[in-house]
């Protein structure tokens, strides 16, 4: 039998401030220049030139998959160039 691990408080924190450090790395420009792979949805709404209810439309009706962090919508820029490509289901 294994002893019960407490997690404190801080043990939290600690995690939550590792975790967000890496979802930033996700969502940033990498080190050589390349493109972001996620988009928040004002990035979005300004590449197709679309308002925020019909970017909300596209996210209701399946159109264009999101993932949620928080209270910030990501959208992988993949999917955004199928969409625009005609190609996304």
């Amino acid at each position: 039998m294994q002893a019960s691990e407490l997690i404190t408080k801080g043990d939290l924190n600690e995690f939550k401030s590792e975790l967000l450090t890496e979802i930033k790395k996700l969502v940033q420009l990498d080190g050589q220049g390349q493109s972001k792979k996620w988009l928040k949805s004002n990035e979005v709404r300004k590449l197709l030139k679309i308002s925020p209810g019909t970017l909300q439309n596209l996210r209701i009706n399946g159109t264009l998959s999101f993932t949620r962090v928080g209270s910030i919508m990501y959208y992988k820029l993949d999917d955004i160039n199928k969409l625009l490509e005609g190609g996304l289901q």
